[in-house]
């Protein structure tokens, strides 16, 4: 099978619950952010580059299952499908949650259910393991192989990995203060933490013989067999997932230095007064 530039441009999903579903969801936020902001929260402000963050957090998830990254990864390669799943992971939901203001949570919170349910699903240890938890759950390769020929099954798996996404990356990236961010310091352990369960998994994956059994007899695209396919894609989320974490740590990392460096200043200006 060659994967040249007429797959990449005739190869697309154009299943109507992906392209009605991202509509709606940008029409919806846009529609919140716009006239439902001006009548009943004018004192509110979005900012722009929330609203940019926002589209393209959606629009990254759409492409990952709209474009022919997705019937490369299900038909075809094992490697192409870990990429989409890094996208429906660690890119679209941060990008989501930076885009969204906190003053639309604010309704929901109003409800002590929903306000109890979201501080249950956000504590950190909870978000932790449902998000992990979920990811290794959806890689056994008897469930894998199921979500390849069953489309329900695909769709659940990848609703799940973009809500609970979501739900793991509240503790980082918190738009409320009812359900608040971690302080500096545990943002880092929390995101250093997280990144050895994908290093598990994709350090077994790289090592582990052809465990995926459509990929085993699949076409072969550029020359790449079976235990190349599965070591590549073992990487791909080992390595590149993992590089993510190692970004956002580092810039909470320096700002957290330049804030004790601040109040290093402050005491010491303090002091001589």
């Amino acid at each position: 099978m060659n994967a040249g530039l007429n797959f990449w441009l005739t190869q697309w999903n154009w299943q109507p619950s992906i392209i009605i579903g991202t509509i709606l969801i940008i029409g919806l936020y846009l529609y919140a952010v716009g006239p439902l902001r001006k009548k009943y929260y004018p004192a509110e402000e979005v900012k722009i580059s929330q609203v940019v963050m926002f589209l393209l957090g959606v629009n990254i998830i759409f492409l990952s299952l709209f474009s022919a990254l997705d019937k490369l990864g299900d038909d075809y390669l094992f490697s192409a499908h870990m990429v989409q799943h890094l996208f429906l992971t660690i890119v679209g939901p941060p990008l989501l949650l930076l885009g969204t203001p906190g003053w639309l949570f604010q309704p929901l919170l109003r409800k002590p259910f929903l306000l109890r349910l979201g501080k249950m699903l956000t504590f950190p240890m909870v978000a932790f393991f449902l998000y992990n938890g979920d990811f290794w759950l959806w890689h056994a390769p008897v469930l894998y192989d199921a979500t390849l020929v069953n489309q329900s099954l695909h769709i659940l798996e990848h609703l799940s990995f973009i809500g609970f996404g979501i739900i793991y990356w509240w503790p980082v990236f918190s738009p409320v203060k009812e359900l608040p961010r971690l302080s500096v310091g545990g943002q880092i352990l929390y995101l250093f933490l997280s990144g050895m369960p994908t290093v598990a998994l994709g350090a077994g994956l790289t090592f582990a013989p052809p465990l995926y059994e459509p990929y085993i007899h699949a076409p072969r695209v550029w020359g790449l067999s079976p235990a190349t396919d599965q070591q590549l894609g073992g990487l791909i989320m080992w390595v590149p997932g993992n590089i993510v974490y190692i970004v956002i740590v580092s810039i909470l990392f320096i700002r957290w230095m330049q804030r004790q460096e601040a109040k290093q200043r402050e005491q010491e200006a303090t002091m001589y007064d």
